[in-house]
């Protein structure tokens, strides 16, 4: 599942340079765009409770319809934004580190190279282990907050890249 990352032998031509073949970003699993889907549309389902209270105070519709129709409608934008953000994320594991790549006009990608990593954790609420899906919490070297949180990743996927990136930090204290 997981591309290889064992950089590919130097070339004996090469000197001390090595070499590694460029591995391609990873997309999230499709069937995780149902829970990004739920939670975007959690998310804007409240817009729906000040409206109640503008309109009733405005008198222009009934509050009670009006409000439910607009918390639905936010709803309904908020789960389509999510399946948006789902798409439009992706990782991948090379020499240089993780990598989480995200949007589609602005573009956010985060490394962390391994060097910074210093625990992993791997979430899995009830919903997510009944769609088989994780989530990896990847805690870097710095301030307390400094963690990288990648959710929608297929279980086998999310176990071995913590444990990739847990070998190859173990490696990097022996060394």
């Amino acid at each position: 599942m997981i591309p290889p990352t064992d950089p590919a032998p130097p070339s004996p031509d090469a000197g001390d340079t090595v070499h590694t073949a460029p591995i391609d970003w990873r997309p999230l699993p499709p069937r995780g765009a149902l829970l990004a889907a739920l939670g975007g549309a959690m998310a804007m389902l409240p817009l729906g409770f000040p409206l109640f209270f503008i309109i009733r105070a405005t008198g222009l519709a009934s509050p009670w319809l009006a409000t439910p129709l607009v918390a639905a409608a936010g709803a309904v934008v908020g789960a389509w934004i999510g399946v948006r953000r789902h798409r439009r994320t992706s990782w991948k594991l090379d020499g240089e580190g993780f990598a989480v790549r995200r949007g589609n006009w602005w573009r956010n990608e985060t490394l962390i190279p391994i060097s910074r990593v210093q625990h992993l954790d791997l979430k899995r609420g009830p919903l997510e282990r009944g769609m088989k899906l994780a989530t990896l919490v990847v805690h870097t070297a710095g301030t307390r907050m400094a963690a990288l949180s990648l959710s929608g990743l297929d279980t086998v996927d999310a176990e071995r890249l913590r444990d990739t990136l847990a070998r190859q930090l173990d490696h990097d204290d022996a060394l």
